[in-house]
């Protein structure tokens, strides 16, 4: 999936909360009167954007459901976000979790995660993440080798007992379709799926900025910072509604014979129409990628203008790289104009913060896809994750 850690890479009758979460649009819903007693009766949803998550504001803190995306019948869970002085009035919240706020102690299984408790002063809250070792980040790394951060294992095998003896308050994971997290009930730990990478758009990825607010007891500053988030990206977004030229773009690189194509209502697909180009596969209607094999992709993209590309060995892409795995490559008009656009993923650490800095990727696509459209930034503006990829 476009954009998602590789880290990143459920039950009952809905409450009319998780209704509200899978009917929201971009504006705010208003709950109706008959909503069970528990302290959310009228209360707005929060959330703008994201599709995945309602929380709605009480006198005690917060109700928040986490919606399942594979399921629109259900939700993955059901929390109460309870301040501690306020918890004599969190009353009747039998088939939901209380999470105390701000939460003292986190276990976080995605960088997309931790990263937003860093870029919020709250990292002290962290206290174990995963795949420590690929690490980009020299803050994050610096704590890991202090030993205030613990490394927990790796999304195939996670230290349990470490878990336990942390005594996390809750622990964030990324959850999957056929994914199983029982196993890390043991922890004591409130199990909180944070489903961050299922946002199919730049802007609801960005708003669980927003989650990590609420529980970390800092949701102004969250807010403020994605307002602003917001403001640039729809900015930049009207840069390019009226373009007169659309380049074509295709996308990504075979994987053991398969060519994983993002669909048309994809992530990567909404910033490539966000940035005035027609992905090849816009008509697609899927959310998802799909696979098709290298034969087919030529047939349909050999004449695009660009080609993007995320890069994720240690080692520099080059053309000659390109045609060195696979001879076919060449044969894309994107490879002979030298209009290929590479992200290399370790140095750029893209994984930890792309997703919260989504309008600095739909300027790094207008640079390269609109050059006219960034002139008032032609001499200063340098792309932050892409680049034109050189000899």
């Amino acid at each position: 999936m476009q954009g998602m850690s590789r880290k990143c890479l459920i039950h009952g009758v809905l409450t009319l909360v998780c209704i509200a979460c899978l009917t929201v649009s971009c504006r705010h819903q208003t709950k109706p009167d008959d909503t069970p007693a528990r302290g959310v009766s009228r209360s707005e949803n929060l959330f703008r954007y994201a599709r995945n998550v309602v929380a709605c504001p009480t006198e005690y803190g917060y109700w928040m459901e986490v919606r399942n995306p594979w399921d629109t019948t259900a939700c993955m869970g059901r929390f109460a976000l309870v301040y501690d002085s306020l918890r004599q009035k969190a009353t009747g919240l039998e088939d939901a979790t209380r999470v105390r706020i701000p939460v003292q102690s986190v276990v976080s299984f995605s960088s997309t995660q931790w990263s937003v408790f860093m870029a919020l002063g709250k990292v002290g809250l962290v206290k174990g993440i995963l795949e420590g070792r690929d690490i980009h980040s020299p803050e994050m790394r610096a704590l890991l080798e202090q030993g205030v951060v613990r490394d927990v294992g790796t999304e195939s095998a996670k230290n349990v007992e470490l878990m336990i003896q942390m005594h996390p308050d809750i622990l964030l994971f990324s959850p999957y379709f056929d994914g199983n997290q029982d196993p890390l009930k043991v922890t004591g730990a409130v199990l909180f799926p944070f489903a961050d990478y299922l946002e199919n758009s730049p802007l609801g990825r960005a708003e669980w900025i927003r989650v990590v607010g609420l529980l970390a007891g800092c949701p102004q500053e969250a807010d403020a910072w994605f307002d602003e988030i917001e403001r640039r990206y729809l900015d930049l977004r009207d840069l390019c509604k009226e373009v007169e030229h659309r380049p074509t773009v295709f996308s990504d690189l075979p994987f053991n014979g398969q060519w994983y194509v993002a669909g048309g209502k994809s992530y990567i697909a909404q910033l490539f129409e966000d940035a005035g180009v027609d992905y090849i596969w816009k008509d697609n209607n899927s959310t998802a990628s799909f696979p098709l094999d290298s034969e087919t992709i030529l047939a349909k993209a050999q004449h695009a203008d660009y080609w993007r590309v995320a890069n994720s060995s240690s080692l520099p892409m080059t053309y000659e790289s390109l045609k060195r795995e696979n001879a076919l490559f060449a044969l894309f008009d994107a490879y002979k104009n030298r209009k290929v656009i590479v992200c290399d993923i370790q140095p750029t650490g893209y994984f930890e913060t792309s997703q919260m800095e989504p309008d600095v990727l739909l300027a790094d696509f207008i640079y390269f896809f609109h050059p006219e459209k960034m002139e008032i930034h032609k001499n200063t503006y340098q792309p932050k994750y892409y680049h034109l990829l050189g000899d």
